[in-house]
């Protein structure tokens, strides 16, 4: 197994993305639309935070909402907006940080996503599934 390999291998590169701007209600829709778990809050390129699905439950009752439903209790959003709620204090890594690096970063901190960053630019995300997906690939 080779211990050198780039991230920019695995990572997502084809992103959704929030601005500080949008609303939880646009947050909630793009996760489910999406089947995603991770979302990058941005202002031009630069990443101002992560969105988690997780952060959205916390505030609500989205998990007793159907998964295929398009309605969304709009009560609770409107009470929050997306910088009271996304993770401020996000760690980034770049695209030629290796994949091991990676793994052992995620193994030790209490996320599990990683927004990828080339000179100040948002240009991917790793999560603890692109990690799995890549690992299982190895073993086949």
């Amino acid at each position: 197994m080779k211990n050198d390999v780039p991230v920019s291998e695995i990572m997502t590169k084809k992103l959704v993305t929030l601005k500080t701007t949008d609303d939880l209600v646009t947050a909630e829709r793009l996760f489910k639309k999406h089947h995603i778990r991770h979302i990058p809050v941005v202002k031009g390129d630069s990443i101002k935070g992560m969105l988690s699905y997780t952060d959205l439950l916390r505030i609500s009752f989205a998990d007793a909402i159907d998964e295929h439903e398009e309605y969304v209790d709009t009560i609770v959003y409107n009470m929050f907006s997306i910088p009271q709620v996304m993770a401020n204090d996000v760690v980034s890594v770049s695209s030629d940080t290796s994949i091991k690096d990676v793994a052992k970063l995620l193994a030790t901190k209490e996320f599990h996503a990683l927004p990828i960053v080339d000179d100040g630019k948002l240009v991917g995300i790793v999560t603890t599934t692109d990690l799995i997906k890549y690992l299982l690939k190895l073993y086949k």
